[in-house]
């Protein structure tokens, strides 16, 4: 009960403090006058994938290795399922072209080079963590000079916070999901472990589904007010960083192994995730929108697959 409890607390922990940590960083953008794509595709995205770095990373350093890697992968089909089919239900939107010509194409070849590397070395090396960290500078790098090209007006925002504000925002955002991040990790392996259910599992469903709650919100709050075609961005940007900036920071401090056991089931959710990716990117180019139809097929297979790794578990 005192795990469950610890558990719930955790998440409140991760969305309040990614919440607090998106708007003290986006002011300060707002502020700085940096443009709000770069904003949209970098501030948001990393703030969003906030409480999955510090779940993973937390879970790597202290050797439940399964978590780390199962949060990344079950967060990203959660977002480019769940996250994009709930806000195309709610609001059918229109598909940005960089997001389909570029983030989309990207998402696709780090998830391949992320199963490559994990069928290779089972798991993720510390080299190939760096090379991850530095594919994310040069990603950044590429999504400013891509702004400054097509230079656009800071949209003026009804709230932004002064500077010392937004800067209290960002620390105590920052303590609250590092803390969070950690009594997750802890309150889920107790829980696992007292219901005899697998780490891997715990990762796929509790902690990815409780983790990407930010993406979630975010794209459901902005489908409402008539700009669901924030939520791929959304969604995409945040499964970019979840593989290049998590599991790169990550394996950087611990590499990541995959326990024996659970090695084939990791290699499959794995092409699932890149079997959806390329599902997304078809939906993208077909019609240059994504409908509401594709929206409740997206979540009709999230659920299928949700049922199925806790079949899979039980049997």
């Amino acid at each position: 009960m005192l795990s469950i409890l610890l558990l719930v607390i955790g998440f409140v922990l991760l969305i309040k403090g990614a919440d607090l940590f998106v708007d003290g960083s986006s002011s300060v953008a707002k502020i700085l006058k940096v443009p709000s794509v770069i904003i949209g595709l970098t501030i948001v995205s990393l703030g969003t994938s906030a409480p999955e770095a510090a779940v993973s990373i937390s879970a790597g350093l202290k050797g439940n290795n399964d978590i780390a890697l199962s949060n990344v992968v079950g967060s990203n089909i959660f977002n480019l399922l769940l996250v994009i089919g709930i806000s195309a239900i709610i609001t059918p939107f229109l598909v940005d072209k960089d997001i389909k010509k570029r983030d989309l194409p990207i998402n696709i070849i780090l998830t391949t080079v992320l199963l490559i590397f994990t069928y290779t070395g089972q798991g993720l090396s510390r080299v190939e963590g760096i090379l991850f960290l530095i594919t994310m500078v040069i990603y950044i790098l590429v999504l400013i000079k891509n702004a400054m090209k097509n230079k656009v007006e800071v949209e003026e925002e009804a709230k932004i916070l002064s500077i010392p504000k937004s800067i209290i925002f960002i620390f105590i955002g920052i303590a609250a999901i590092i803390f969070g991040g950690d009594l997750v990790v802890d309150s889920a392996t107790a829980i696992a472990k007292s219901l005899g259910v697998s780490d891997l599992l715990i990762g796929l469903t509790i902690v990815a589904i409780g983790t990407s709650l930010p993406e979630l919100v975010t794209s459901v709050i902005a489908a409402k007010k008539g700009e669901s075609g924030l939520a791929l961005g959304n969604a995409v940007g945040s499964s970019i960083f979840n593989i290049i900036f998590i599991l790169g920071l990550s394996s950087t401090l611990s590499p990541i192994g995959v326990a024996k056991a659970d090695f084939n089931f990791v290699l499959i959710d794995l092409f699932v995730l890149l079997v959806v990716g390329m599902l997304i990117q078809v939906f993208c180019i077909s019609r240059e929108k994504v409908s509401r139809f594709e929206g409740i097929f997206c979540t009709v297979v999230y659920v299928a697959y949700t049922a199925y790794i806790i079949m899979r578990t039980i049997m």
